[in-house]
């Protein structure tokens, strides 16, 4: 099976290590100095234990000049580049292949599926964590399931993608429900990635001080109203007891958008706290948390260098 990654920052760079081990991988990113770095002198990969193992990865920066076709496309980009990344995986799959979105946020599936075709388009959803340390260098911060969807007119080929996962050591369970595990992990980084950012500090921080976690709380009682108000049944039923589970399960870990606030990127804050604000004014229901939050990532980012 011919699998491609598209998006090889911490999350890509991961599946796409462990896989290559399981299968024919490539991987695709943008010139960078990770790309360079592991193009130049291969992947190192941390695992949970701190134990470092190097990975020869083949990783190219433009898909434009791959004239290979795959069974499946896995998309890790971040969700504001999930429009571009959809154009690849249309040009590189098989006619019968798969895209994959495993991203942050929601509506990259709707993205994809309007590109690539809904009936080729898979959602799913994964609570493995990453950290891009430096440039060819990646800590698997935390392990956790990875969910796909069911789609009855591509079983063989998830199947088939399934078993590769699983022999590369990524536990896969499948949903009829996925957009409850996908509003499940929303709920979460609506909680935790904005404000881990925004502090500066990892999930364990903010989910261990009141006046922090009051704040997480707050932003993810937000989107449960949103979630009860589309009639979406969560994952969990306690949403605020996993939030706070979940900021001690990755105490150690720097959320992605602390990541990219760090390295002075664009976030994904509007396909997250963003989403969320932009529903409640469609259902008329008060963000006022979510609405802050959003404006202080986007200052955050409209004030890269400047003094």
């Amino acid at each position: 099976m011919k699998i491609v990654i598209i998006g090889a920052g911490a999350m890509g760079s991961v599946f796409g290590a462990k896989m290559s081990e399981a299968a024919d991988i490539l991987l695709i990113n943008p010139t960078n100095n990770h790309t360079n770095e592991v193009i130049k002198n291969n992947l190192i990969l941390e695992d949970p234990k701190g134990v470092k193992k190097k990975f020869k990865v083949k990783l190219l920066s433009d898909y434009k000049t791959v004239t290979d076709k795959f069974d499946a496309a896995i998309i890790f980009t971040k969700s504001y580049k999930t429009k571009e990344a959809s154009y690849a995986a249309k040009k590189l799959l098989k006619k019968e292949g798969v895209a994959l979105t495993l991203q942050n946020g929601i509506g990259n599936f709707e993205i994809i599926s309007s590109i690539v075709g809904e009936e080729r388009t898979v959602a799913g959803v994964t609570a493995h964590g990453a950290t891009l340390v430096s440039a060819g260098y990646v800590r698997h911060a935390g392990v956790g399931d990875t969910y796909l969807a069911n789609k009855p007119n591509k079983k063989k080929i998830i199947e088939n993608l399934t078993e590769i996962f699983e022999k590369a050591g990524i536990k896969i369970l499948m949903s009829d429900n996925i957009n409850s595990i996908i509003w499940g992990k929303l709920i979460i980084n609506v909680g935790i990635n904005a404000v881990a950012a925004i502090l500066k500090t990892k999930n364990g921080v903010i989910g261990a001080v009141p006046q922090s976690f009051k704040i997480v709380r707050n932003a993810a009682e937000e989107a449960v109203k949103i979630a009860n108000a589309l009639k979406i049944t969560l994952p969990f039923d306690e949403p605020l007891k996993q939030v706070k589970t979940v900021c001690k399960k990755t105490a150690n870990n720097k959320a992605s958008m602390l990541q990219d606030i760090t390295n002075q990127k664009k976030t994904e804050i509007e396909f997250i706290n963003g989403a969320i604000v932009d529903l409640g004014k469609k259902l008329n229901i008060p963000t006022p948390y979510n609405q802050i939050l959003t404006e202080i990532v986007q200052a955050f980012e409209e004030t890269y260098n400047k003094e």
